[in-house]
């Protein structure tokens, strides 16, 4: 990575769009997901990473090069967490969903595009951007979002209310107008109540998720202000019809 590299933060919106319309022909090329974060995204990364270095917790990160994959990839130590632990909800989720932390960091966003050459510390960025990745399924043990095309939509919405990444909520929105045809307008509710939920919670990217892990599950969605799903169950329950591929895509977020 060279510091020069990092000075590209421009939107590209053909870039984003030439994907999106892969993604749609061929909704299994799960890279194009993040082509089109990353080309809509521009300094979205880069601003949380300032945030995030002057908190109480982004400063302890930084100084002790905490990298949170360590804690979430310890499967042994994760069985330790007492029952009804964050910890241990979230160890239920990805054994249940064969989830590993290995397919985000393989598809992940570059950071090498995101933040001005003449204000990085490369290492620190890095693990931030690292960090940010890898919280994602913690974000859907808490939020209760499944996996199903509709939770994947709806955390997405969540997401971009939380990061402002212009690449978030353009597949957030392609997820909802896809699924429009089996939910109706209510996938658009559901997305937009989970959006509102985002913005008044707690920013997820500067809790101390090692400390969170060993607390109770419910005392941490109080804590942080995470809304019940409720529109998201409620649609949900109803009768299924057949699901696409995009499901893989956007799991892969």
């Amino acid at each position: 990575m060279t510091l020069a590299c990092m000075n590209q933060n421009r939107i590209q919106p053909v870039v984003a769009w030439r994907a999106l319309g892969r993604l749609i022909a061929d909704p299994e090329q799960t890279h194009e997901v993040f082509t089109v974060i990353r080309a809509l995204s521009g300094p979205s990364l880069w601003r949380s990473y300032k945030r995030f270095r002057n908190t109480a917790v982004g400063c302890k990160v930084l100084a002790n090069k905490v990298d949170l994959v360590d804690t979430l990839n310890d499967r042994d130590y994760l069985a330790t967490m007492p029952n009804g632990s964050l910890g241990q909800r979230y160890l239920t989720f990805v054994t249940a969903e064969n989830i590993t932390t290995d397919g985000l960091i393989e598809a992940s966003i570059d950071p090498e595009t995101q933040a001005p050459a003449n204000e990085i510390d490369e290492e620190d960025f890095s693990r931030f951007a690292a960090r940010q990745r890898d919280m994602h399924d913690l974000w859907q043990t808490l939020t209760q979002y499944g996996r199903d095309e509709l939770g994947e939509a709806c955390l997405l919405a969540f997401a971009y209310a939380q990061t402002k990444n212009r690449g978030v909520g353009v597949i957030c929105l392609a997820g909802c107008l896809k699924l429009r045809g089996r939910y109706g307008n209510g996938v658009l509710q559901a997305a937009w109540r989970t959006y509102r939920h985002g913005k008044r919670a707690q920013w997820l990217s500067a809790q101390d998720w090692e400390h969170l892990l060993t607390q109770p599950v419910e005392e941490v969605r109080s804590d942080l202000g995470i809304s019940p799903p409720i529109l998201y169950e409620n649609l949900r329950a109803q009768p299924a019809l057949a699901q696409s591929h995009l499901t893989i895509a956007l799991g892969s977020l």
